[in-house]
């Protein structure tokens, strides 16, 4: 009897454990699908700045929850240029989880698919290590798009992060100010099969890209292909 019920056990944990990975191969494979969309409407993001861009963050279907206090949470992933001034091709994915205040009024629809633009080391170094504030530990702007780079203002310009949302066919810049990010060590696990920290992910050598985050990376591959950033000072 005790040998059934162990071996039940064991079935029931292997079966969550393998739920819990599907669950997180998919949210990646949908941070490929929402990257692969959002650049092919005509009013996206600027190839310039994506170009110049040292990480991109995806968090598909952010839902906005405690309803009249504007909270939100969301989870996705990050990918960076590899090398140690990130100017290498891209590299695998690390999963990470966005939650905090409201982002604005687009995110009283049911869900809002986030693109974020990490765009100089410093603002990468902080997202490898714990939970940061955007707009705090972080400096964070809502993204020009379209052909609006020249008319984009010097704050959002000089921006570690620059953000975008999506939401019911809108797209448009937003701001993420008291919202927070962090590494989801957890999911990374479940979509490498081992313990492993976002920060060994980006910087670590031999990492392969998982099969879930083979769009994500291509779709980046394609239409970033070189880190175009001639602003030394920001390195």
């Amino acid at each position: 009897m005790v040998r059934h019920v162990s071996l039940a056990l064991s079935i029931l944990l292997g079966a969550t454990a393998l739920d819990a990975a599907n669950k997180e191969q998919t949210r990646l494979e949908n941070a490929g699908v929402v990257m692969e969309e959002i650049l092919t409407v005509p009013d996206n993001i600027p190839l310039e700045l994506l170009r110049k861009a040292e990480c991109v963050i995806v968090i598909p279907s952010m839902v906005k929850v405690a309803l009249g206090i504007g909270g939100t949470y969301g989870r996705g992933a990050m990918v960076c240029r590899t090398g140690t001034a990130f100017d290498g091709p891209w590299g695998a994915p690390a999963m990470y989880t966005l939650e905090g205040g409201s982002v604005g009024f687009q995110l009283g629809a049911q869900a809002t698919d986030l693109v974020l633009l990490v765009t100089n080391s410093r603002g990468v170094d902080a997202l490898l290590g714990s939970k940061v504030k955007l707009g705090a530990d972080v400096s964070a702007a809502a993204g020009p798009k379209g052909r609006n780079v020249e008319a984009s203002t010097d704050a959002s310009m000089r921006a570690e992060i620059l953000s975008y949302s999506r939401t019911r066919g809108l797209f448009a810049g937003v701001s993420l100010a008291g919202t927070s990010l962090r590494p989801d060590d957890d999911a990374s696990q479940e979509v490498y099969g081992r313990k492993i920290t976002a920060r060994r992910i980006v910087t670590g050598a031999g990492i392969a890209v998982p099969d879930a985050g083979r769009q994500f990376v291509a779709v980046l591959e394609k239409n970033a292909p070189r880190n175009e950033s001639t602003n030394t000072t920001k390195r």
